[in-house]
């Protein structure tokens, strides 16, 4: 009785066995079909990952590598939490050297800067509190910044001529600032407001002009005229150059990249204390200086921990906050804080989580490069096996969640998956760069299962965002 017993459970397991197989055999038929007819053959690659069983259940090109644009950045997100950990805090520290005497501090100020991409102007505020506790009125010094903790260029490989004026074609220093609490570091905000007909907008910054020169070439035009404002920061130059006509009553405004992080956050900052009232002499100058030994430190300032910084890193997809990471994890871990030495740590993590790093090639940690390349198939192994990282709920957490409005929880998928039954089904980072739409992450499926997956598409010459989404939608409606 027990050995029929067991051979009617033996059968039963096959056919079931092959009725599974049959049903995903159909599903990624179905699905095939949907992406060679939305996406085509060429420069895309999909793949489709069973978190259950780690296997491909489906792909496309999966072996190919792509430029991953900003996908790249899922491993240096989970490598971050891994290698600096969740608590992880940047540090800013201000010194002052040389003696106080009747409220004049005949010396220098230092600022020695940690890569902290939060530092902001109510920071510069807490400076001035500082100085004024320490019983400081006036500086006969200068103002310096050490910035040694990191080294190399400023400007990320990916970054070309024409991105440079933008936030995400920001440079990255040690001692940086951002205008608000988005992190763009390396950038101001440039507000530009109506006039009268006839007459230039009036132009501000947040926090301040920042030692920019502004070249105000705009024209104020009457009320329902397009506005064609444009704000753009000159070529390796501190000049900012507004152009276009603006409608009365219109405002115009954009995040504009400071030619040199360093010594424009050192100006902001003196124009930061100067206006709580503190003063500086006529010869005091704005350069750069490691802080001597014999300084004294006054105030450290801590950032958000690393594990709040993930939500606008990975749902604004922040740029600059991905190169940071990178130059710290290299400071960290080799003593060098070098972009090619926080390459290595995310080489060196990828080895440990198990990924054939031999099929990843990349020279940032954004995405900005075009000579990255990564396969659908990697991408996916990785989503897969960051999930017995014991920071995963961090990272799964700040990936942009589709169709969620608030942009701190959609991020950049909050107007995509709009539609029921998708809102909230979708938890992927996004990818763009020029010819380059991609998306990776997450999808609970109408099973109720989740997968991973990643879609890539390069060399393309409109916009496959709408396409790829189509391609979501289908695996959620077959698995």
């Amino acid at each position: 009785m027990k050995k029929r017993l067991t051979m009617y459970m033996l059968i039963f397991a096959l056919l079931l066995s092959n009725l599974v197989f049959a049903n995903n055999a159909q599903a990624a038929s179905s699905l095939d079909a949907t992406v060679q007819s939305t996406l085509g053959n060429s420069n895309i690659s999909v793949t489709l990952r069973s978190l259950e069983s780690g296997k491909v259940l489906y792909e496309r090109n999966g072996d190919i590598g792509r430029k991953p644009a900003s996908t790249m950045k899922l491993l240096t997100a989970s490598a971050a939490l891994d290698t600096l950990g969740p608590d992880y805090r940047f540090k800013t520290e201000l010194y002052i050297d040389g003696e106080v005497n009747n409220n004049v501090l005949n010396g220098n100020l230092y600022i020695k800067g940690g890569g902290d991409p939060t530092l902001n102007k109510k920071d510069f505020s807490t400076f001035a509190v500082t100085l004024k506790r320490h019983g400081i009125r006036t500086i006969n010094g200068n103002i310096y910044g050490d910035d040694t903790l990191f080294s190399g260029s400023q400007l990320s490989p990916g970054v070309v001529a024409e991105d440079e004026t933008y936030y995400y074609g920001a440079r990255t220093s040690a001692l940086t600032m951002s205008p608000n609490d988005d992190y763009d570091s390396g950038t101001i905000i440039v507000n530009v407001k109506a006039s009268s007909v006839g007459r230039a907008p009036v132009v501000s910054a947040e926090p301040n002009l920042s030692g920019m020169q502004v070249v105000n070439k705009a024209k104020t035009v009457g009320k329902g005229q397009k506005n064609t404002v444009k704000i753009v920061r000159k070529y390796r130059t501190n000049q900012i150059v507004i152009t276009g006509s603006l409608p009365v009553g219109s405002s115009a405004k954009d995040w504009v990249s400071l030619q040199d992080p360093t010594i424009n956050t050192l100006h902001s900052i003196k124009i930061a204390l100067e206006s709580t009232g503190l003063k500086f002499s006529k010869r005091s100058n704005v350069m750069r200086k490691v802080v001597p030994e014999n300084a004294t430190l006054l105030y450290t300032k801590s950032s958000i921990p690393l594990k709040t910084l993930m939500n606008p890193f990975l749902k604004l997809s922040n740029n600059s906050i991905a190169d940071i990471l990178v130059k710290t994890m290299g400071h960290e871990v080799y003593g060098k804080g070098h972009i090619n030495y926080g390459l290595k740590v995310l080489n060196d993590y990828g080895n440990t989580l198990g990924l054939n790093m031999g099929n990843w090639n990349f020279e940032d940690g954004s995405g900005m490069s075009h000579k990255n390349r990564i396969s659908t198939n990697e991408l996916t192994s990785l989503l897969l096996k960051v999930r017995d990282e014991q920071n995963y709920n961090i990272f799964y957490n700040a990936l942009p969640v589709g169709g969620q409005k608030d942009r701190l929880v959609g991020g950049s998928l909050k107007k995509r998956f709009t539609q029921a039954p998708y809102i909230s089904k979708v938890h992927a980072k996004t990818g763009s760069i020029t010819g380059v739409y991609t998306l990776a992450g997450y999808i609970t499926a109408k099973s109720g299962r989740t997968f991973a997956f990643a879609i890539m598409t390069q060399n393309q010459s409109s916009s496959k965002i709408s396409n790829i989404d189509t391609v979501v939608k289908k695996i959620y409606q077959l698995y």
